[in-house]
Order: C-alpha cells, then structure tokens, then sequence
C-alpha cells in the first residue's frame, strides 16, 4: 500500500469524535486506508447484497451487532442506518466507534447532517497525490506522465496503462454510480457530457454553452453537474469575491480531481502525445490547483481557495485565503523555463492586496525552486507550501 497522508488526521480524530467519515471518488484507496489504519476494527461492506439486505430489513439489529470499533463501506447505500447510528453513538459516549466511508458524498453528507452533527469528523480521500508518490519513491519521470497518469493508485501500483484503467473505471462510475445509485437513466447523453467537461478543464464555466453542446436542458447539465462534484470528480474553482478597481468576472471555473481521468477523455494516449496536445496548459494548471486541494484534505481541512479575474483579462490562477485575508497568490506556468513576466500580473494585483513578497509564487514545469525579487518560484514538489 502506498502510505497516505491523511492516516496520521484519521488517527488522531478518532480519539476524538464517535464517527469518522471517509469519502472519496471510487478506487481512490478508501477502503485499503482505513483497514489498514484501523486494523483491529471488523469491516463490513454494504456493496454487499445479502449484507445491505440485512442492514435494510432490520437497521437495529444491524448495528446490535455491529455496535463498536466496525468499518462501514459504502455506508450511504443504506441510509436508514444513520438515525439508529445516532442512538447506539449517544448510548455508548466513546470516541472511535464507527469508520463509515463512502463514494457519493451527497448522499452521505444528507444523511450525516440530518443524524450524525457534532458526532463525526468528516474527511475526503482523492486520488494520489504528487507528494504522495514521491514520499513512497514513486516519483513520476516527468510533469507529463503525471499529468498522464493521474493519482488513482491502481494505476500506480498495479501498473496498469491509463489507456486500459479509465474506460474501465468512467464504465464503472457510470453504471453504478450514475444510473444505479444516482438515477440517471440518460447514459449516453452523460458520457458526452463528461468528455464535454474535460475539455473544458480550467476555463470559466458556461452552463448554457455546455448544455448546447451537448444537446441537454441547462437544468439537466446543473443537475449533472452537481453529480459529477459529489462524486469527487470535478470541482468549481469560484472567483475570488473581493474588487480590487475593476469589474470582476463572477462565473466559477471547472476542474477535475484527477488530471489522468480528464486526459484520458480528451483522448490523449501518452505522455508524449500529452506533450505536444492543445489542453497541455490548462491540464498543468488543473494539477496544480488539485494538488493544493489534496494538501488540504490530507491534514482534515476545508481549502479555501479561489480564482481573479478582471473585465480586462488580468488573472490570478489561485489565491489561497486564510482568516479571511488572502495568504497566497499564485500564477501557474507549464514551462520549464522561467520567465521574470511570470510576476507581471501578481506584482500588480499584489501590491493593491497588501501581500508580501514570500505570499506571492510563480509554479512553473521546472524542477528548481529558487527566491526572485518578485516572490517564489516552485515546481510540483514543492506545493506543500502553498498550503498554509
């Protein structure tokens, strides 16, 4: 197993909270992180049959007999499970009762909020990160086989070519997660619609564009939308709400969890076709952006991060807030060369904010990190400080 950084948070809440929540997209290493993490626990599966069957038909008598130090997988399948969970949690009054984790957050989150609140910790698992492959000596050849391949750790440890892993794993996710447990019965429409995300990766979202183009209701494509997010497979970057003299753009961007799975739907078949193809930028950025979403997640916390924009062009790839004041500033670049004009947006939008030159970064596709006049330039490896 390759180690993960969130083990040492699940620990550590479960000495604190009764419930401990685990969700993530599918094969993101769920299941294998909490076994491991807590080995003494029994696990029980609701992919089951005959076990949802059970914990279906009689909830209590489930949970009389699951009733301390258990795993739960796929916990949302049986949602009547949470309110019972409730009684045997306040009964008991210990910490560390439950691990229940799960691959449709929405679903999850629900029935959390209306039974479990102030009872459980709540953390998400995404998919590899960078720093998590280089920590396990994993370290990917180049910033395009990274892009390539993505952080599902299937591919990583198992070996398995990203051509042959994610036709495999979008058929999966749609079948199980889309039709059976969502009800999305438009297959075909929303495997075009995926494709249709991808290649918009990183560009200001336009619902009703996408909607057209893919030939659905703009109240479809919110609704589909809102699917793929719960699902820990795309994300919305929202624009960054404070005016600095001109007029802002106020749209979201979209960006996916994993830069392999977005690759693979734009139809790129290797690093080296990766190399030369028209969405090589925006995949750099997304990774970027991803990878300080994954720091965030592995040390059990809510990222608060966001785009700038201006009606005249002038953008801010990231900005990381803290306390309510922005912390960081950032601007991607996926070459590998530095360039000093890499600033010239930050050093202006930056000056108006009030940041100080160690708040302010250039990530380029080089390898080197080094101090500027300007503010820090840092490669893949050194996202970590970024999050702050």
């Amino acid at each position: 197993m390759i180690a993960r950084t969130l083990a040492g948070k699940l620990i550590a809440m479960a000495k604190q909270f009764p419930v401990l929540s685990v969700t993530g997209p599918r094969q993101s290493g769920k299941s294998t992180l909490v076994q491991n993490v807590f080995p003494d626990y029994r696990y029980v599966s609701l992919e089951d049959t005959d076990t949802r069957a059970l914990a279906q038909d009689d909830p209590r008598s489930f949970l009389e007999h699951y009733d301390e130090h258990v795993i739960i997988d796929e916990a949302q399948r049986v949602p009547e499970l949470f309110s019972y969970m409730q009684g045997v949690v306040d009964r008991r009054g210990v910490p560390g009762q439950y691990v229940i984790s799960g691959s449709q957050n929405f679903l999850l989150m629900k029935n959390v909020s209306q039974s479990l609140a102030g009872r459980i910790a709540i953390m998400h698992l995404p998919p590899l990160s960078y720093a998590e492959l280089a920590d396990a000596g994993m370290t990917p050849p180049s910033i395009d086989d990274f892009l390539y391949r993505g952080g599902y750790p299937r591919i990583h440890a198992w070996g398995i070519d990203p051509v042959d892993f994610f036709p495999n794993y979008v058929a999966t996710y749609i079948e199980r997660n889309v039709r059976n447990e969502l009800g999305v019965r438009k297959l075909a429409e929303f495997g075009t619609f995926l494709s249709l995300c991808a290649a918009r990766t990183g560009e200001i979202l336009n619902i009703d564009s996408l909607a057209s183009d893919c030939g659905i209701s703009v109240d479809t494509a919110k609704s589909w939308l809102s699917v793929l997010e719960q699902s820990f497979i795309v994300f919305r970057l929202q624009p960054y709400y404070r005016n600095y003299g001109k007029r802002l753009i106020k749209s979201p961007k979209l960006y996916f969890y994993d830069t392999g799975l977005a690759a693979n739907l734009l139809g790129i078949e290797s690093p080296d076709h990766l190399f030369s193809d028209q969405h090589r930028g925006s995949l750099y950025v997304n990774a970027v952006v991803s990878e300080v979403v994954k720091g965030y997640y592995a040390l059990g916390r809510q990222p608060k991060l966001f785009y700038w924009r201006d009606s005249s062009k002038n953008e801010i790839d990231l900005i990381v807030e803290k306390g309510g004041q922005p912390a960081r500033v950032i601007e991607v670049k996926s070459s590998a060369t530095y360039k000093p004009d890499a600033f010239s947006v930050i050093d202006k939008l930056g000056d108006t904010m009030g940041m100080k030159t160690n708040e302010r970064f250039v990530v380029y596709g080089g390898h080197e990190a080094f101090e500027t006049r300007h503010g820090s330039v840092i490669g893949l490896g050194d996202l970590g400080q970024l999050v702050c």
